[in-house]
């Protein structure tokens, strides 16, 4: 059994964190903003905040630590689900194994570049592959066979799995091929309510699903991803259970999470949860993001389309700093109508020209930057600039470089016009000048032509 996830320490912190003093609320929003991270005892004295005068502080503060590591840059990308073919049987899932209320596909090598190659064609440059877990569909080798056809044949140039646990020989095969951050989400950290929402298949497991990613640590693995899916149960408990694994990683083996996903509970065609345990409001749900932030500032936090296009926006000023756009949560979706037959129900459906549009209007820069994982800079050594705030001084220039790319390639006039001013702006807030000019001399050698540059 894994020590680092105890219920009973959780929910004492979670007792110890009711009815907190205004003073001592702002001394750990003015702790947070000295950017190196809040407790888990901290932070549950944040989450259980009513008072709306300091919850607008913490969001304000959240914006302010989110600046100050990745400044104004939002990362975007699209999922690619390479099967609907399952063993376990969620009880939220509509790819669950007992259900007959969908058709289910499983995606050959070629049709996975096929999709591919529709998610570049609308001017995505990393995508997330999700894969169902069935050990004749989507084991070790499928998922490599993915990665490498993926890379040799597209001008895709970043790939994160997201992917059931496998041994550590199989994760050396997915490292090898080309991985860049692997996700896994433990859906929740509540062990009676896993075991009810997971009653059979290896995803019963809870342990074995909780042990992953160190067995992909082992493998050479270095960009790992984590969430819950909230509303399984109580999402404070949720919070402080997530923190807690993040210290783990960190404590344990020098790096914490490239990533947190923030997945609210979603219908999903044919599933036997046909309501949601632990509600989450909109407004919890915000407070949830933002302390996140605050408690982990050096993580990347991923929203999903699952939201609203309105909740999303928002979204943007309490601390994410990725989101998935145009999501097709079934496997052909892009390349063939949208069946409906995905594994849950997405809530914005706009399509990427419209969601980098409305982050420019937010004020915020489209960013479709690769260039980390390329040049190596994963595992402590990622860590070590995001936790300094130096990963900034990467993520201004490549954000604007990428996303003049994408513009010169993608958008039509009206986009162009307000993506050069957000890059006007944007190259005016590199504060090293000779880093300005850098910059400045790049974008005219993507004007010229030229494509895939970085820093």
């Amino acid at each position: 059994m894994n020590r680092f996830i105890d219920e009973t320490k959780i929910n004492e912190m979670l007792e110890k964190g009711k009815n907190a003093q205004k003073a001592e609320i702002r001394e750990i929003i003015g702790k947070a903003l000295e950017f190196g991270g809040l407790t888990a005892l901290e932070a549950s004295k944040l989450i259980q905040i009513e008072d709306k005068d300091m919850i607008l502080e913490v969001f304000g503060a959240a914006l302010s630590v989110k600046e100050h590591i990745y400044g104004k840059r939002i990362v975007l990308f699209a999922p690619l689900y390479t099967s609907s073919h399952c063993v376990n049987d969620c009880l939220y899932c509509a790819f669950r194994a007992s259900n007959n209320h969908i058709s289910r596909s499983v995606l050959n090598t070629d049709q996975i570049v096929e999709e591919a190659k529709a998610i570049e064609s609308l001017g995505h440059k990393r995508i997330l592959l999700v894969c169902g877990e069935s050990e004749s569909d989507s084991d070790a080798d499928h998922i490599a066979n993915a990665l490498e056809a993926i890379y040799a044949s597209t001008g895709i140039r970043r790939i994160n799995v997201n992917a059931a646990p496998v041994e550590v020989q199989d994760y050396k095969k997915i490292k090898a091929a080309g991985v860049g951050t692997y996700q896994l989400f433990q859906e929740t950290y509540h062990r009676p309510t896993y075991a009810l929402m997971h009653p059979t298949g290896p995803k019963s497991d809870y342990d074995l699903r909780l042990s992953a990613m160190e067995k992909a640590i082992e493998a050479g693995i270095d960009d790992l991803g984590v969430g819950a899916l909230l509303g399984l149960y109580d999402y404070r408990f949720e919070l402080l259970a997530i923190l807690e694994h993040a210290a783990y990683l960190d404590k344990s083996y020098g790096t914490g999470p490239h990533t947190i996903s923030i997945p609210r509970l979603k219908p999903a065609k044919g599933a036997v949860l046909t309501r949601t345990p632990y509600p989450v409001s909109d407004e919890d749900f915000k407070k949830y993001v933002a302390i996140l932030r605050l408690a982990v500032p050096y993580t990347g936090i991923i929203l999903s389309t699952r939201e609203s296009r309105t909740l999303r926006d928002e979204l943007l000023n309490l601390g994410v700093s990725q989101m998935s756009a145009g999501s097709k949560t079934n496997p052909g979706g892009y390349k063939e109508k949208d069946s409906g037959n995905g594994q849950f129900e997405t809530d914005d459906h706009r399509t990427l020209s419209e969601v980098v549009g409305a982050i420019c209007d937010s004020g915020f820069m489209p960013s479709f930057c690769t260039a980390c994982y390329r040049k190596s800079r994963t595992g402590e050594r990622f860590m070590a600039l995001a936790k300094s705030g130096h990963i900034n001084e990467f993520c201004q220039p490549n954000s604007i470089l990428t996303f003049k790319e994408n513009l010169l390639d993608y958008a039509d006039e009206n986009a162009r016009i307000k993506g050069e001013n957000i890059i006007a702006k944007a190259l005016l807030d590199i504060k090293d000048t000779k880093l300005r000019s850098l910059t400045a001399e790049k974008l005219r050698d993507i004007e010229n032509g030229e494509r895939d540059i970085y820093l």
